[in-house]
């Protein structure tokens, strides 16, 4: 893997960003915008996923990037959970839930492999490699 110098350029962050701009235009185009608390609960936490990824990438060192890492997977975990009362209370329909729920489990498959790749590694220096 070659040295990744900003999180703009992790695939990880670029498909955070792409799910929680899916979830924003969910909360302005369907009957969610209505649904204050919870509109705000899952922009929150789709948003928490790319901004963990960023914030640990930002940190000192690999160490923190796990802790952080880890905590986007659980946000991850978080925007899934939203996803499903979202699908209840009839803001999405099946086909969306189905796509969204899927393309999050699949971020947190990427996250979870990341990690997983930082653990075996034996870095000598502040950023991975």
């Amino acid at each position: 893997m070659a040295t990744i110098n900003k999180f703009e350029d992790l695939e990880i962050w670029i498909e955070a960003k792409r799910l929680a701009k899916k979830i924003h235009t969910i909360s302005l185009e369907t009957e969610l915008k209505n649904d204050f608390r919870l509109k705000d609960q899952v922009k929150a936490s789709s948003g928490s996923v790319m901004d963990n990824i960023a914030e640990g990438f930002e940190r000192d060192g690999n160490m923190e990037f796990r802790q952080f890492l880890s905590i986007a997977k659980g946000s991850a975990g978080e925007t899934r959970s939203q996803l499903y009362r979202i699908l209840d209370y009839g803001y999405i329909n099946q086909a969306q839930f189905d796509e969204l729920k899927n393309d999050y489990e699949k971020l947190s498959g990427k996250i979870k492999n990341f990690i997983n790749y930082l653990n075996k590694k034996d870095f000598k220096e502040n950023k991975f490699q």
